[in-house]
């Protein structure tokens, strides 16, 4: 697995009361949530990187206000039945 470091200014802690290691879990599920929105990775990608179940990451995307499924409006049409 990779590791990434990345120094964090202890006044932006301090602003943002959280821990070293809070800022951590925040900001790897910031970074899964914006490559979801962009399509970079599928929510199960993005979930492994937040590292939480794939169930959870689709109930926090709304917190980001990121819509949980993409469709179409040509997608939409052939998922919905005509009446």
């Amino acid at each position: 697995m990779g590791e990434i470091t990345l120094s964090i200014p202890d006044e932006l802690l301090v602003a943002l009361k959280v821990t070293p290691e809070q800022c951590g879990l925040e900001l790897r599920l910031a970074a899964a949530v914006k490559l979801y929105e962009i399509g970079r990775l599928s929510s199960g990608a993005a979930a492994k990187l937040a590292g939480i179940p794939r169930v959870v990451f689709l109930s926090k995307l709304a917190d980001y206000g990121v819509d949980t499924f993409r469709l179409s409006p040509h997608d939409l049409a052939q998922e919905t039945p005509l009446a």
